[in-house]
């Protein structure tokens, strides 16, 4: 799916949502827009942290991630796809559609159905 590589052309501002990630060019559906070291931390509550990550398919490993990782909006029609290397402990972000210069860039929170801090999405 890595088609290229986007990373210097997005940055975070201001938007609805509190801060958010923007792209300065367009890009193209499956083209990699970041990849991200995630860092697994302990002693924390996921669901109050809105900016940390579930990293465990039992869903009780949390981690962090390095990069813009924490500023990706929710969508309900999300324009990116992470893929998560629970393994390797890296995050990619792909974009899910083409996407055009300016937007913001968003996913989707699937743990917004079960994680407290989601709850006022």
């Amino acid at each position: 799916m890595e088609g290229n590589y986007h990373k210097q052309c997005i940055h975070m501002k201001q938007s609805e949502n509190g801060w958010g990630v923007y792209t300065k060019l367009s890009i193209k559906k499956g083209d990699l827009i970041e990849r991200a070291i995630m860092y697994r931390v302990n002693n924390v509550d996921g669901h109050e942290n809105c900016h940390l990550f579930t990293w465990s398919d039992d869903r009780t490993i949390w981690a962090g991630g390095t990069g813009l990782t924490p500023f990706y909006n929710h969508s309900e029609e999300p324009n990116i796809v992470k893929k998560g290397d629970l393994i390797n402990d890296v995050l990619e972000i792909y974009a899910g559609r083409d996407i055009s210069a300016g937007e913001e860039l968003c996913g989707k929170y699937y743990s917004k159905k079960w994680r407290k801090c989601f709850q006022d999405f």
